[in-house]
Parts: C-alpha cells; structure tokens; sequence
C-alpha cells in the first residue's frame, strides 16, 4: 500500500468544497448519534520553549464510510519572530481504520481551514433564511477566504461586504472575489446587516452587538479559541437561537466562555448542538425564529472526514505516493 504525503498546496486542490461540507455534515450526525470516537485534545508543552503541541485523533463511522486519524498541531507564539516560521503548524495522518495503515500525512494548516469553512456553511444551511444573498465577513485573514468559498455552496450569496481595520487585507480579499461576488469594504456595522455573518477575529473584547445585526442574521462565531476571547456582545447570545458545535469546548474556549463563566449565559440558553439539528433531533431555523448564533470551535471529527475527502480526491486524479513499508 502507498502513502501520499500531501503540501498546502495539494490540500488546496484536492479538498473539494461541496464534498468537504457534506463530509463534514456527516460527521457532525455520527457524533450526534455516537457513531464516534473523539478523546479530549491533549496537550504537550516544552517549558523551555514557550509552545506547546496539541493532539486530536478521532474515528469517524458514518452513514456509508468510517475514517481514522490524528491531528498534530504547535502553537509557538515566538515563531515568526525568532525563527521565521508560522505561529501554528500542523499536519494531519489519515489512516485506514481496517489496517491502520497510514495512508495520507497532510498539511494541517489549509485542512483546517477549509473543515472550518465548511463547518460555518453546514450550520449556515441548516440556520440561516433560504433566500440568503448577502453575507458579511469581520476579518480578512486566510479563514474569510474558507468561509465565503464554503458559504457561497450553500446560499445563494452575490453580495459581500468584509471588514477588517487593515486596508491591505480588505484589498486584497476583495481583488481575490470580485470577479465572483459584487464584494466591497464596510465597517462591522454594515458587515453584520448581511443575512449571513461570519466572524473571524482573534478579540477580546466584542466588536458585533445585538443593534448592528439585521433582523433575521445568520451568525458563524469562528474566532474565539482560547478563554478570555469572544466576538459577540452578550446582548447577541443571549437573545439568538444559539447552536454550538461542541458543550465542552464551547463553555471552555469558544464563543459562549465569557458568558458561561460569569453566569449570565447556561445551558437554558443554548438551543443544542449542530449534529443534533443535522440529524432532526432539533430543529433549525422555522419561521419564527430571528438571529442564530452557531459557536464554531472546531473538532476532531472535522478534520477527519476532510481528509477522508482530500484523500480520496489525491488518490483518484493520481497524485504521487509513496511505498510506506520499502
């Protein structure tokens, strides 16, 4: 058997976005179903470097596939500055889960980012108005790319307005869609009006509240990662139909810890889980409701039904691969 050892870049061109959002969906049905397995993400950290390396395996056995493997990410903050490497590194081994042969190792980082994208665009299809045609983006990092790519399968998005205080950043996102979307600058105000929002910042104090948003807004809160951090005002969680992706990571890292931790947000306030809107425990968006709110931590699980699909799309266009066990 061969192993395919798979760049940025070949990640990039194998991980089909239509493919990679129902992967994804599946996913998010077998951990509502407990169809898989998914142990706590475990931390390693070097104290004599100031990083640490985090590792997330999981097994997925969804409805017509299953699939194995491991995540293995460092965060070393001093990086780009002491060495001239990224914050954060990652790579990604997919492995048979018959044998347990290894069959792919990949690059973490564009994984991740595109699972994310098409985390953002499940949710977004199961919450957000039917007719949604705008979509605003605060944050023009590398992830604004994921979201709207992913979103845009899903709605029928034409209009984009994106806002970040860095000009070069809002540019260049827009020369990168503008031949596809009618995509313009705006401040968070006019970003958070669109019918679907997707927050991508590393804040801590929030910069979206409840008066910005529009009546019937869709929100994917993308960037809180870490306690202390969180995007949304209070005012916003609290009176939105709120779906997050995972209760622990949620309450411990992800949009809602604020909240959670000072008491003004629990359990009576989370609508439920993604996979459980999936699998039509819960419902999603009816009529009535107005704001949704998805909190958007990222898990295991993701990461491997991606690169199930990254894979399989490297294995069949006859990528080069290699003789694990010569």
């Amino acid at each position: 058997m061969e192993t395919f050892v798979l760049d940025d870049s070949e990640v990039a061109e194998h991980a089909h976005t239509p493919a990679l959002v129902s992967a994804v969906e599946d996913a998010f049905a077998a951990y509502a179903t407990g169809a898989v397995e998914m142990p706590a993400k475990s931390y390693v950290e070097p104290d004599a470097y100031g990083g640490d390396f985090r590792s997330m395996p999981a097994y997925v056995d969804a409805d017509g596939w299953d699939a194995a493997g491991v995540k293995w990410v460092s965060v070393y903050p001093d990086n780009p500055e002491a060495h001239g490497l990224p914050t954060v590194l990652g790579l990604v081994i997919y492995s048979d889960p018959a044998t347990g042969f290894p069959l792919a190792v990949m690059d973490g980082t564009e994984l991740t980012m595109r699972r994310t994208g098409a985390a953002a665009a499940v949710a977004t299809d199961h919450l957000a108005v039917d007719d949604a045609t705008s979509m605003g983006i605060v944050g023009a990092g590398v992830q604004s790319y994921a979201q709207l790519e992913a979103v845009s399968t899903v709605r029928p998005i034409g209009e984009v307005v994106v806002s970040d205080p860095d000009d070069e950043r809002v540019d260049r996102f827009v020369e990168a869609f503008e031949d596809e979307f009618t995509v313009r600058s705006g401040d968070v105000g006019a970003a958070a009006a669109c019918d679907v929002l997707s927050t991508v910042t590393p804040v801590e104090d929030p910069i979206v509240t409840a008066a910005d948003l529009g009546e019937r807004t869709h929100v994917n809160a993308v960037g809180a990662d870490a306690p202390g951090k969180r995007e949304l005002a209070d005012g916003v969680v609290e009176a939105a139909k709120l779906v997050i992706d995972d209760h622990e990571q949620c309450t411990h890292s992800g949009e809602i810890n604020v909240p959670w931790t000072e008491g003004t947000l629990d359990a009576a306030d989370v609508h439920g889980e993604l996979g459980e809107i999936v699998t039509g425990r819960l419902d999603g968006r009816v009529s009535a409701d107005g704001v949704t709110v998805f909190d958007s931590t990222g898990l295991a699980i993701q990461d491997v039904a991606a690169a199930r699909i990254v894979y399989e799309a490297a294995r069949d266009d006859g990528a080069d691969a290699y003789d694990f066990l010569s």
